[in-house]
C-alpha cells in the first residue's frame, strides 16, 4: 500500500514537472517571437515603412503582451504620426511591465513629451520627475522637467485670470438684473400711482354722474305747483284763446259799421260773449 501511494506521488510529480517545463517553454517561444516581431518592426522604421513597424509591433505584444519594448516601440510610431492618445496608451503599458530602471525611465520621459503635446503641463511634470527617479543624470529629462514646470506655472496663472475674467463677468450679469429689477420696480410704482390717480379722478367725478337731472325735478317740481284743472272749467290757456276771438271778432264789427256809417246805414251789434 505505501508503494502503491509513493508511485502515485512520483507520477503526480513528475506530471507537474512537465506541465511547468511545458509552459515555460512556451512562454520562451512567445518571448522569442515577439522579440523577432521587434526586431522586424524596427526594421521597417529604418525603412520609414511606419504602417508594416506597426503592425510588427502589434504581433509583437499580441504573442507576449507584456513585452516592453513592443509597447515602448509601438507608442513611439504612434507619436510620430502624432497619434498622441494612443502613443500615450502605449508608453503608459510599457512602464507598467517594464521591470528595469532603464526602460521605466524611457517610458515616463515619453509619456512626459506626449502630455507636452497634449498641453497636460501639470501631468507632464509628474511624468518627468517619475523618469528622473530612474535616471537622475538624464540632462534632458531635467531640461524637460523645467519647461514643464514653467508651462504649468503659466496655465495656473491663465486660469486664475480667467476665473477672475469670469467673476467680473458674473457681476456684471448680477448688476445688470439688479438694474433691471429695480427698473422693473420703479415701473410697477408708477403704474401704480397712475391707476391710484385715475381712481381719485373717478371716485371726484362720480358725485356729478349721480347728481338728480334738476331740469326733469324742476318740471317735476313745477307740475306739482301748477293746480290740477277741476271737471267743467276752462284752462287759463283756454280763456284766453276765447278772449282772444272776442277781440278779433268785435274789431271786426267795428270796421263793418264804420263801413255802414260811411254808407248812411246803421248795423245793429250783437256779442257774442
Amino acid at each position: 500500500m505505501r508503494i502503491l501511494f509513493t508511485i502515485l506521488l512520483l507520477l503526480v510529480t513528475f506530471l507537474s514537472f512537465s506541465q511547468d517545463n511545458e509552459n515555460e517553454q512556451k512562454a520562451l517561444l512567445a518571448a522569442k517571437n515577439a522579440n523577432g516581431y521587434v526586431y522586424d518592426g524596427n526594421q521597417h522604421v529604418a525603412q520609414e515603412d511606419y504602417p508594416s513597424a506597426e503592425m510588427a509591433y502589434r504581433k509583437a505584444i499580441s504573442e507576449k503582451p507584456d513585452n516592453v519594448a513592443g509597447a515602448y516601440n509601438l507608442g513611439n510610431s504612434y507619436y510620430k504620426k502624432g497619434h498622441y492618445d494612443e502613443a500615450l496608451f502605449r508608453q503608459q503599458q510599457a512602464a507598467k511591465h517594464a521591470t528595469t530602471k532603464s526602460d521605466k525611465h524611457r517610458a515616463y520621459h515619453n509619456i512626459g513629451n506626449i502630455l507636452m503635446k497634449n498641453k497636460q503641463c501639470k501631468e507632464a511634470v509628474e511624468a518627468y520627475k517619475n523618469a528622473l527617479r530612474n535616471d537622475p543624470t538624464d540632462e534632458e529629462t531635467r531640461y524637460n522637467l523645467a519647461i514643464a514646470k514653467e508651462c504649468a506655472e503659466q496655465q495656473k496663472d491663465d486660469g486664475q485670470d480667467d476665473n477672475k475674467d469670469k467673476n467680473e463677468d458674473q457681476k456684471d450679469d448680477n448688476k445688470d438684473n439688479q438694474d433691471k429689477d429695480n427698473q422693473d420696480k420703479d415701473n410697477q410704482d408708477q403704474d401704480n400711482q397712475d391707476n391710484k390717480g385715475d381712481n381719485k379722478d373717478e371716485q371726484k367725478e362720480q358725485p356729478k354722474d349721480n347728481k338728480p337731472d334738476e331740469s326733469k325735478d324742476g318740471e317735476d317740481k313745477n307740475q306739482q305747483q301748477q293746480p290740477a284743472q277741476q271737471p267743467g272749467q276752462l284752462s287759463p290757456q283756454q280763456i284766453q284763446n276765447l278772449l282772444e276771438a272776442m277781440n278779433n271778432q268785435e274789431q271786426k264789427t267795428q270796421e263793418k259799421i264804420n263801413a255802414e256809417k260811411a254808407r248812411g246805414e246803421k248795423v245793429r251789434t250783437d256779442k257774442d260773449w
